[in-house]
């Protein structure tokens, strides 16, 4: 793929299928393209491991749930890294206020085994030096009010696997960081 101007390569979350709607994510921490604030950044990486408030709005009719990830499509793995992964989010929610799926799933909600090994939301720490990686917050509106099948043991690929066939939509804000 083609470096953008930022040197980094295009490189998407793939989605479960394509959304027909979209959502309007934003976010109280960060702007899109924003540098990710030190109380959301990792622990291991200096800040306060906090995961960062984030709305949204735009939900089609039929709407049941939501779910949020975040991956870090930079990270040196040759497949990104799951930072947050929460999904059974009721449909009558529109924002996680700070700190919601930290150390915990968010009110209501389940939380999936990211790839730092824990089921709760772990902030960005790129190796030191690696430059900035992107963190992309997607949330996902879907048509069932659970995943079937999924516990807080499930990766992202599961995850984004039992997705498939349930999305009506879907939205997204990107942070960045590096040190």
């Amino acid at each position: 793929m083609p470096a953008t101007s930022t040197g980094y390569e295009t490189i998407e979350v793939r989605a479960p299928q394509t959304a027909k709607g979209e959502l309007i994510v934003t976010s109280e921490a960060l702007s899109d393209g924003d540098e990710i604030p030190m109380k959301n950044v990792s622990d291991g990486a200096g800040g306060g491991n906090q995961s960062p408030q984030i709305s949204w709005s735009g939900a089609p009719p039929g709407t049941e749930s939501f779910a949020i990830t975040c991956f870090d499509p930079d990270a040196p793995t040759g497949s990104g890294y799951w930072h947050w992964l929460a999904w059974g989010i009721p449909a009558s929610v529109t924002k996680l206020d700070a700190g919601a799926g930290t150390g915990r799933a968010p009110a209501g909600a389940q939380s999936g085994y990211g790839d730092s090994g824990t089921a709760s939301y772990d902030g960005p720490a790129p190796p030191k030096g690696d430059g900035d990686h992107r963190y992309i917050f997607t949330v996902y509106a879907l048509d069932v009010d659970t995943l079937r099948g999924a516990t807080d043991k499930t990766t992202g690929a599961g995850v984004i696997f039992r997705m498939r066939g349930h999305l009506l939509a879907s939205g997204s804000i990107t942070g960045r960081f590096g040190h």
